[in-house]
């Protein structure tokens, strides 16, 4: 008798045990960080299929979306902190609710037009610097097997040929904080494709404006959400900053450890 309270006892211990550590892993995704697999080629070369990051969730304050399946009993945000131009962030997709990972580019009350493919924002356009090409194996990428898009697709690139996109250096206007301008990395496929010209968007007052850095294999702020973009974003859509990293895999399967990419772990996220 006493061996089978003994028994019960453990399973009970364990149980608990199990409870709690799920309590503290919910506890702390919700409040600090969030992990998040990239899926797409959207925001290549900054973020690659396969990389694996943590999103902080303190950055910007905390909304309904802060929790899994928007379940926060919060309206609006708390604790707000705003986001600045250029900040990579991790929200809630106003219309499907799944989340995206894109470049904030238009804060509330910018203005942001492309015009032969280069951003034009608040009437001044950012300027762009070629920095060489962005090369990667034409072969399908990631669990989802997607293929890339490739600049170089007139001269009939076949699975395990190069596949080209030409690369910029965009930079943002100076702030306080960067008082150089933030730099990033972005990709051209297609010359004036279907999104390199749109009419001005003015960001409403509690939105914002995101688009991908594969500027032509991005469905973003310029696509309207009738049509399966991203749209205007309100504020309480926005999850969290991606700042770093942590691992990445260019492999179908985590397993596949000679899939690694040891040169992208731990690196910041620009």
């Amino acid at each position: 008798m006493a061996r089978k309270e003994k028994s019960d006892g453990g399973i009970v211990e364990t149980v608990k045990t199990i409870v709690y550590a799920l309590l503290i892993a919910g506890i702390f995704r919700t409040l600090f960080f969030q992990p998040f697999w990239i899926p797409s080629g959207s925001m290549k070369d900054t973020l690659l299929i396969g990389d694996f990051l943590f999103v902080n969730k303190m950055a910007y304050g905390y909304s309904k979306y802060s929790c899994p399946f928007a379940m926060c009993p919060v309206s609006g945000r708390v604790l707000i902190s705003e986001p600045e131009r250029g900040d990579v962030v991790v929200f809630s997709h106003p219309v499907n609710g799944s989340d995206f990972i894109k470049r904030l580019i238009g804060l509330p009350g910018d203005t942001v037009q492309l015009r032969g493919g280069k951003v034009i924002l608040n009437g001044t356009e950012l300027p762009q610097v070629p920095s060489g090409e962005f090369v990667e194996t034409y072969d399908r990428q990631g669990p989802m097997g997607n293929l890339p898009r490739c600049e170089n697709s007139a001269g009939a690139v076949g699975v395990g040929a190069d596949c080209t996109k030409s690369r910029y250096t965009e930079t943002m206007p100076a702030t306080e904080t960067m008082p150089e301008g933030r730099s990033y990395e972005v990709l051209n496929i297609d010359t004036n494709g279907f999104a390199d010209n749109t009419d001005v968007f003015t960001v409403p007052e509690g939105h914002y404006f995101f688009m991908g850095d594969n500027r032509d294999n991005s469905q973003d702020s310029r696509y309207g959400q009738a049509v399966g973009g991203v749209g205007f974003v309100p504020a309480e859509n926005l999850i969290g900053r991606a700042d770093r990293i942590m691992f990445s895999s260019a492999g179908s399967s985590l397993f596949y450890f000679w899939t690694w990419r040891a040169d992208r772990f731990f690196k910041a996220v620009e």
